[in-house]
């Protein structure tokens, strides 16, 4: 079993919304590889807990880290930075995990587009996709299935989303298939998403640093140019599931 633990950055509002870009990060990891990982987690926050003094209930909520830390504030704004920095490198080497990434370019859309239906439903395919084919890293079985946890999010409108998809998924045929569409139900990702609160998740806080840095890549902010944060991104490069999208050489999905 696959466990998908996602998050996001921006907002999905077409009208009047401050962001051009909506944001989904899932991450991915093997229930075989869960117990283990968490764990390096949490030696990891108990490190950061002895050099910085950022306790083990602490939440790391990236733009809010930066920007609005609350009581936070206490640990200096290049020591909060240099904690994402590492949390990215402490990702990254972690070989079995695994992001998939799905960009919203909002900009040039009509009103009625739906970036957070768009979004998810591009990450959910993916998923489905890459548990279809075994191309996650881990452990491996034959009949291996996924499960997602996402932040708290609109959850009546992702359950339906996901419940539509099982019976009506329309995806466009390849070239080799000829024009039209095939109808690709959801086989391999069961149940409803099972929401989790950020506060209390290590693996939905990881999710919420890979979206954080992706859109920092995108539109960083005046700090994170000056510190060049904008290229953290690109450390998370061993773990990016490039299946996701082939084309992109970080395997991006962008719409």
């Amino acid at each position: 079993m696959y466990l998908m633990y996602v998050d996001e950055s921006g907002d999905p509002g077409m009208a009047n919304s401050p962001t051009r870009w909506f944001i989904l990060s899932g991450l991915v990891i093997h229930e075989l590889r869960w117990i283990s990982y968490l764990e390096e987690l949490v030696a990891f926050r108990r490190m950061l807990k002895q050099q910085f003094g950022l306790r083990l209930r602490d939440e790391i909520h990236a733009a809010h880290f930066i920007t609005h830390p609350g009581e936070l504030a206490a640990i200096p704004k290049h020591h909060r930075l240099e904690i994402l920095r590492r949390f990215a490198d402490q990702l990254a080497n972690m070989p079995d995990l695994s992001v998939i990434n799905i960009v919203v370019d909002k900009h040039g859309k009509p009103q009625a587009y739906d970036p957070f239906a768009m979004a998810w439903r591009a990450l959910i395919q993916r998923f489905e996709n890459t548990l279809a084919h075994r191309n996650f890293p881990g452990p491996r079985h034959p009949d291996e299935r996924g499960m997602l946890f996402p932040d708290r999010t609109d959850e009546r409108k992702l359950r339906l989303l996901m419940r539509r998809m099982r019976t009506y998924n329309p995806v466009p045929n390849q070239a080799t298939f000829g024009a039209g569409y095939r109808n690709l139900q959801l086989r391999n990702i069961i149940e409803d998403a099972n929401h989790r609160d950020s506060a209390i998740s290590y693996l939905i806080q990881a999710a919420d640093l890979c979206a954080y840095l992706l859109y920092q890549q995108l539109t960083p902010s005046s700090y994170m140019r000056k510190k060049s944060g904008q290229n953290y991104f690109s450390r998370l490069r061993p773990i990016l599931c490039r299946h996701a999208a082939p084309r992109d050489p970080d395997g991006i999905v962008r719409l």
